[in-house]
């Protein structure tokens, strides 16, 4: 009896090792469809690869085949209108439209098609916001369906698990918090009133060690809500053997990758209104200090977003200028951490640090352990690169499979990274300073600079001089 394949949970799918040409020996595959190279695929038509992709009564395609499939075809073809050529094949290849259907053939191939589409459910949800792709789905099983009752079982769990998810899903992009932009220029005039006013981080978090735990929920928690297809969709181009129109004609779907950019800038300047705000000297360095300490713990934990966007904050100009505050800061942690995410040679440093995370995660014993958390503006720089770095079709007009592969390692081991647990207790107060803490444009974060140690130059007083009277309307 035919085994059920299972239901991925490991990273098994997403490590695309060795894919075992199906039934074929010679380089070329007899029907001139898929090309493969000392036993990987490397290209082939997109007719065969979604023929690849169908189950029959014997044969189930691999893990990492589907993931990588379904991850680059929308390259090519929309998502719902692949899901429609597979049904129709699948109908055709096991005559779903006879009168009589041969019920022992279809127990057969009805498991397989069930484990695919809840594949594809699983994988990428947001394919199936569409009605059109659930009108599919529901087409396939009601032709299954009358050679099993369990199908029907079989399909009310899938869609249920699937609106749970799409509803989480869209919850959560409501539930983060709409992040103010730059309300908080006007907070410049307050450096000389009592500090009462504003609120300052220290005062909502004076502990490194949990401002570091409460970074790593907002980031996993945001990262849980980017879909893999995001990666892909964010590079979306008209294919050039497609005619006119681009493959995807609705506005790209990468919100939650564009989100999550947001709050990578958002914690820059978070960081650097925090230092510049105080006015005094000792409280600034206080300040600097206390967020060395937080980049510290969060490349212990293995969150190198947030530590990269508290760098990149300590490092912008109108922080990096105040020499006066900085001579009062023991700057050798500092110079450490820098070091780990120096941008020379293609990032080295912080590339072998997180390869260090990603080892750890894989043997890990706890959640705590688990955590991975890329930088990611490098890691979409990466993928864009790998995009832009080869065609997606060869000059025969087979798809370039051989690039896919590497396209779903790298956004695979992502995937692998966004499921993991939080496991640091959640603060809401500390969490919602992070959301909503006014904070300086770059304008005010300069104006609040000079007012802190004045200009060193022409050029900064002629700036100062204009900052004063567009942010605070004085002379």
């Amino acid at each position: 009896q035919e085994g059920m394949p299972q239901t991925l949970t490991s990273t098994s799918m997403f490590t695309p090792c060795s894919f075992s040409p199906h039934l074929h020996t010679a380089k070329e595959d007899e029907q001139g469809g898929l090309i493969f190279q000392d036993g990987n695929l490397t290209s082939a038509s997109l007719d065969a690869l979604i023929q690849h992709l169908i189950p029959t009564t014997d044969y189930y395609p691999e893990k990492a085949y589907i993931f990588t499939f379904l991850l680059s075809s929308r390259l090519f073809i929309e998502p719902h209108e692949l899901l429609s050529r597979v049904c129709h094949k699948c109908i055709e290849q096991q005559r779903l439209d006879d009168p009589v259907l041969d019920k022992a053939r279809i127990r057969k191939f009805g498991p397989k098609i069930l484990q695919l589409l809840t594949e594809w459910t699983e994988t990428f949800p947001y394919d199936f916001q569409e009605e059109r792709m659930i009108g599919h789905l529901k087409d396939m099983i009601h032709r299954i369906a009358p050679c099993d009752e369990a199908y029907w079982k079989k399909m009310n769990q899938l869609l249920q698990t699937l609106n749970q998810k799409l509803a989480t899903l869209s919850h959560g992009q409501e539930g983060i918090v709409k992040i103010s932009a730059a309300v908080s220029d006007k907070l410049v005039a307050f450096k000389s009133k009592p500090p009462s006013i504003q609120r300052e981080i220290l005062s909502v978090c004076s502990d490194p060690y949990t401002l570091a735990q409460q970074l790593t929920h907002v980031e996993l928690e945001r990262l849980s809500h980017i879909g893999p297809e995001e990666f892909v969709q964010a590079f979306v181009h008209k294919d050039p053997l497609d005619g006119t129109k681009p493959c995807f004609s609705e506005q790209k779907k990468t919100s939650n990758l564009e989100a999550y950019v947001k709050w990578f800038n958002r914690l820059c300047y978070l960081v650097a209104t925090e230092i510049c705000m105080p006015a005094k000297k000792k409280q600034r360095a206080q300040v600097i200090e206390f967020f060395i300490d937080v980049a510290r713990e969060c490349f212990n934990i293995g969150n190198f977003n947030s530590l990269m966007a508290i760098i990149s904050g300590m490092n912008m100009s109108p922080v990096s200028r105040l020499k006066k505050t900085w001579s009062k800061v023991k700057t050798a942690k500092f110079f450490i951490l820098e070091h780990q995410m120096d941008p020379t040679g293609n990032f080295y440093n912080y590339r072998t640090a997180l390869r260090g995370a990603a080892h750890r995660s894989l043997t890990a014993h706890s959640n705590r352990e688990k955590i991975v958390i890329p930088f990611f503006s490098l890691l979409i720089k990466d993928i864009y690169f790998l995009n832009e770095g080869c065609a997606n079709r060869l000059p025969n007009g087979h798809v370039n499979f051989e690039k896919f592969l590497e396209l779903a390692k790298q956004v695979g081991e992502f995937i692998t990274w966004k499921q993991v647990e939080c496991p640091f207790e959640q603060d809401a107060n500390i969490i919602h300073y992070l959301h909503t803490a006014p904070i300086f444009t770059e304008d005010g974060l300069y104006l609040a600079s000079y007012e802190s140690e004045s200009p060193e130059n022409q050029t900064e007083k002629d700036r100062w001089k204009s900052l004063r009277s567009t942010i605070l309307g004085k002379t």
